[in-house]
């Protein structure tokens, strides 16, 4: 009798610290989890807001670039090493300090920008803090010596929410290749 008695307690306390561990290492993996990238799961509901703010976000950069001109890019583009843009598969700013010495030469150069994303913008939700946008793009540019050039294609980037608003951690513009010349 003693023996079932002493099976219990000892099976009580196994199952007691297989409970503490499993529930010691779920808190640390969540901690670890949280403090080395900041991803949570995106729910229904937080996954509804954080597209609306995105597809928001999309709006004003078509605004400002628009009312501003080439110089409103600089508060849409993130200030970190690791942004670049990519214009039809080549490199246009390797990094935030080439937005920084560029963009005065673009707008030097264009003075006016219209930008239109078309109505199909795409948002791909990878974390709370992170998306991927794509849209078509239509843009008409006066340029300093007032030629007018209008611009179609596709835009793709990865946008972040750092610092209380949503930048573009990365860009990529591309315009449809034309067609091959018929024989």
């Amino acid at each position: 009798m003693w023996y079932i008695a002493a099976m219990k307690t000892s099976t009580l306390r196994t199952l007691q610290c297989v409970l503490l561990l499993a529930t010691l290492i779920f808190a640390g993996s969540s901690t670890q989890r949280m403090a080395l990238g900041k991803s949570q799961s995106l729910t229904a509901g937080t996954a509804a807001v954080v597209e609306m703010e995105v597809r928001d976000f999309m709006r004003h950069v078509a605004h400002d670039v628009t009312q501003d001109g080439p110089m409103a890019w600089r508060k849409y583009f993130a200030d970190t090493p690791a942004f670049f843009m990519a214009v039809n598969g080549k490199i246009a700013f390797a990094n935030s300090a080439e937005v920084t010495a560029g963009l005065p030469q673009v707008a030097l150069a264009i003075k006016q920008i219209e930008l239109k994303w078309g109505d199909d913008l795409r948002v791909d939700l990878l974390a709370p803090d992170l998306a991927v946008v794509g849209a078509s793009y239509h843009e008409l540019q006066v340029w300093a010596d007032g030629r007018h050039v209008e611009d179609n294609g596709y835009f793709t980037g990865v946008a972040q929410y750092r610092d209380g608003r949503w930048q573009f951690r990365n860009a990529h513009w591309s315009e449809p290749v034309p067609p091959p010349p018929t024989p």
